[in-house]
């Protein structure tokens, strides 16, 4: 008998499931896709029955690879989703996710309101309306009837949850992403739920990510083809995930994830507040705090970049191994030009959901290639934004631990570590957040047992020339957004 934990991480764009044996050896994969709908300008949403299935698959095909069930299944998911359901849990419309923008105006009233500020401290989330906050007052405000029909508002793992066991809970860490919840007090804000005009028992109970259910619904465990005594534990979320699964759990060593967007993270027993920046304070448990910036532009950009400049309309490892073999005939700083890559807005640092792409310094001598390494560039510009602000309010960042579809270029690593000047370790080369899921499983049913470790690390270190450079160019990049602010945002109402 094949004896295996299953890690599930129900992302933006996929769900992906890991089995991992107790000694730490990966097993078996499955990863399954489904689209995300723009109806309108600003909206971003998901049919939360396509994940479900995408969820029920990935079981279905681990157990069918390995021909055993999993003695335990751990969750990670996406945070700040939003769906309205019935008493039975069936959605009265699409998800919203982290993505939409709709709520943009609602976030800047918060933000700039005299209560904007005590808001973010209590909850430790951005006032932004990526935040399930600000995307309750929109509902509130543009959609009356379906917000006053809504029995429960609840995430996306919290729609997985309740088809598996009939309940309507949460994790701490999901909670803490909401812009609802206390994350001193471990319970739902009463200021903020005012705020939003809903009522607590609106929302699921709240558990710690090690709570275990057992005790599948009939459906759901003839469905998945597992006994319905097998462990679920209600994991994190996947930033909070990824970083155990990234072995980020001291000071000095942060995490970093690039995939459809990106973060940095670190993780301590404290909130790092930084209300210029709006770091986020997410729970990885009770006692611990997941504190970081997340940016909007990172695969996505790249994808971009595919379509728009190589035009590249189906897209698969050619098409990025077109585009970094592209850049690797650049050197570094692309002659002069930079990149500010907000295509999609910005969150970290500059929370600005109306700034917008922007090359500068363009000249004669720059081709396309320029454009394509100084994008690369301006993406990790972005994130070192991000590392530099929580160095403001922490502890220097010494080491950084990557994860993400990016580890598969080493153009994009070594490019990041010049940048950043920082020492980057690739230590695990499967889903970071399905890993970390599945360490959580470990810590709430075997507590007594290490987590397994990875001997020999992947090591990328800054080249000194190249740093140097990027080091006098980083405080124009940051400039350049500050002067150009105004414009994009008049740009943006001609729009």
């Amino acid at each position: 008998m094949k004896e295996y934990i299953l890690g599930i991480d129900i992302g933006t764009g996929s769900t992906k499931g890991v089995a991992l044996n107790l000694d730490g050896v990966v097993m078996a994969s499955s990863q399954h896709h489904y689209p995300i709908y723009q109806p309108h300008p600003n909206f971003s949403e998901q049919d939360p029955e396509m994940i479900w299935q995408a969820f029920v698959k990935c079981i279905q095909n681990i157990v069918g690879q390995l021909g055993d069930a999993p003695v335990a299944v751990s969750l990670s998911s996406a945070m700040h989703s939003l769906i309205p359901v019935n008493e039975k849990g069936i959605p009265l419309s699409q998800m919203i996710t982290w993505a939409d923008v709709r709520s943009e105006e609602i976030a800047e009233r918060i933000r700039s309101s005299a209560e904007g500020e005590a808001i973010y401290r209590q909850t430790g989330t951005p006032i932004h309306p990526m935040s399930p906050l600000c995307k309750l007052i929109w509902l509130r405000e543009n959609q009356n009837e379906l917000f006053e029909e809504t029995h429960k508002f609840i995430s996306i793992k919290g729609y997985i949850w309740h088809r598996l066991f009939n309940q309507f809970e949460t994790d701490y860490s999901i909670a803490s992403a909401t812009g609802l919840f206390d994350i001193k007090n471990l319970c739902w804000s009463e200021a903020a739920c005012r705020l939003a005009g809903i009522r607590i028992n609106q929302l699921a109970d709240t558990f710690n990510t090690t709570y275990v259910r057992k005790g599948l619904n009939d459906e759901s465990a003839t469905l998945l083809g597992i006994p319905q005594i097998t462990p679920f534990v209600i994991g994190a979320s996947d930033g909070c995930c990824a970083n155990i699964g990234s072995y980020v759990t001291d000071p000095g060593t942060a995490a970093l994830t690039i995939g459809t967007s990106g973060a940095v993270r670190i993780t301590g027993p404290e909130p790092v507040y930084n209300y210029k920046a709006m770091t986020f304070n997410y729970l990885l448990n009770e006692h611990t705090y997941v504190s970081g910036g997340a940016v909007n532009n990172g695969g996505i950009a790249v994808d971009w970049l595919l379509k728009k400049f190589l035009n590249q309309t189906e897209l698969n490892a050619g098409s990025y191994d077109a585009l970094f073999n592209a850049i690797e005939t650049i050197k570094a700083g692309s002659d002069g030009l930079i990149f500010l890559p907000y295509l999609y807005g910005e969150r970290a640092p500059i929370w600005d959901a109306n700034s917008s792409g922007a090359y500068l310094n363009i000249q004669p001598q720059h081709d396309q290639n320029h454009f394509l390494r100084a994008a690369l560039e301006g993406i990790c510009y972005a994130l070192n934004d991000v590392i530099r602000a929580l160095e403001d309010t922490s502890v220097e960042i010494k080491q950084i631990n990557i994860s993400g579809g990016f580890i598969t270029s080493s153009t994009w690593m070594q490019l990041l570590a010049d940048i950043t000047g920082k020492k980057l370790m690739v230590l695990q080369l499967e889903d970071a957040s399905a890993i970390g899921a599945i360490f959580l499983a470990i810590n709430a049913l075997w507590p007594a047992k290490a987590l397994p470790v990875i001997e020999e690390p992947a090591l990328i270190t800054p080249n000194a020339e190249n740093h140097k450079l990027y080091a006098q160019t980083f405080p124009l990049y940051k400039k350049l957004y500050e002067d150009l602010k105004g414009t994009m945002h008049l740009l943006h109402q001609l729009k």
